[in-house]
């Protein structure tokens, strides 16, 4: 029996070797005997420069680079095995993770430090770059990012606009003429996991702002300042750029590396299972096992765990989901290619508990599942009748 396991992290408790370990070892209790694949995944947010780093046998670099708030704090990125493509994840320079709940302000929190790690890969000579703009703290349309790549966001009297979302307010001009040359030969592929526009209700501020830490005046401020800015940036390259999908991804990062660095918005599933080659692995499986901290409906709208169903599907391999809890949003009916989900947690407890006991939770899930799959195994081999004993107890 071949079982291919493909999960994405556990936010904030496991990542996704973890999981796929935790999930491994819990099957095998019940099913020694199969043919195990581990391939963890990762969708542009955290965790994506590792598996990308694994599936081309490339290696970890860290960067000391600006923080959020202008602090300093050490980044990494990845090189691949050849040298030539270098893998960012924004969340390790710009990341919500390195903002305290109590600071958290879109006004003030600035990209700059994913831009300084792109020089550092630059630096190593790549000529393309992968970059995962999942888990940003941000809300300041990659001012911050352009900044350290050369661009100069200028206010009415000639000077570089403060960082943050609250510094788009006073711009009135783009000035790209010191932009790193560099970028002009670099393909630049930006892993993105949500299709937004920059503005409006569906746009960068309304919809991500609350979640790091925006009031509802604060997403006016915004929502407003990025508007100045996009309609600079489209004035400025002559292309859409306000209401083109996934430009308000990251705050609107995804604005920006399109706008003015010709970067390709693609989902960061696509990438990533491309990159692991997810489909050759899947052919002959017999079972396909995915996850990730939360299986609800923004699952199905292009999360990690629904770009593996879908490439199941091609091979008509069953796949069970396993989160760490199921979204009481979730509607089994628009999960394409999902025979079931489980969640791991099995009683009411606070989320703290809930990542405190991620291991045993996940491990003691997956053991289950295995259970049930082996009891339809019997089943079927009996021609429906129930055997009077099984191989282990559930």
């Amino acid at each position: 029996m071949k079982i291919v396991i493909a999960p994405d992290s556990f936010k904030e408790s496991l990542s996704a070797l973890e999981v796929a370990q935790h999930m491994e070892k819990g099957f095998k209790e019940i099913l020694p005997d199969a043919d195990f694949i581990l391939l963890p995944i990762a969708d542009g947010g955290e965790g994506t420069v590792d598996t990308m780093i694994a599936a081309t046998a490339g290696t970890k670099h860290w960067k000391h680079v600006t923080g959020p708030l202008g602090q300093p704090v050490t980044g990494f990125y990845g090189l691949s095995g050849d040298g030539n493509t270098a893998f960012i994840e924004m969340a390790a320079a710009s990341g919500l993770a390195l903002v305290k709940n109590e600071h958290r302000n879109p006004l003030l929190t600035t990209s700059q430090g994913t831009g300084e790690l792109i020089l550092a890969a630059l630096d190593k000579g790549v000529h393309k770059l992968i970059i995962g703009i999942g888990g940003s703290a941000t809300n300041d349309g990659g001012a911050g990012m352009l900044h350290a790549l050369g661009v100069r966001l200028l206010d009415g009297n000639g000077n570089q606009i403060m960082p943050g979302g609250r510094g788009l307010g006073m711009l009135e001009k783009i000035d790209d003429a010191g932009i790193d040359p560099r970028i002009a030969n670099c393909n630049i592929q930006v892993a993105c996991d949500v299709d937004n526009p920059l503005i409006g209700p569906r746009g960068a501020s309304a919809v991500f702002g609350p979640q790091k830490g925006a009031t509802p005046e604060m997403v006016d401020e915004l929502d407003s300042n990025l508007e100045t800015f996009g309609r600079l940036l489209e004035q400025h390259t002559g292309n859409r750029i306000i209401d083109k999908p996934g430009a308000g991804a990251a705050g609107g990062m995804g604005a920006a590396l399109s706008g003015l660095l010709n970067a390709e918005l693609r989902p960061g599933v696509e990438i990533v299972l491309e990159a692991v080659n997810l489909d050759k692995a899947i052919a002959g499986a017999d079972l396909v096992i995915t996850g990730e901290g939360k299986l609800d409906s923004q699952t199905a709208g292009g999360k990690a765990p629904a770009g593996v169903a879908k490439a199941a599907a091609r091979h008509n391999v069953p796949v069970i989901g396993i989160g760490g809890s199921l979204g009481t949003d979730l509607v089994m009916e628009s999960m394409t290619g999902f025979s079931a989900m489980f969640a791991a947690v099995s009683r009411n407890c606070t989320l703290a508990v809930a990542i405190e006991e991620a291991e045993h939770n996940l491990l003691r899930a997956a053991r289950n599942i295995a259970a049930v799959v082996q009891l339809g195994m019997q089943i079927q081999a009996s021609g429906g009748r129930t055997q009077e004993s099984r191989k282990r107890p559930l």
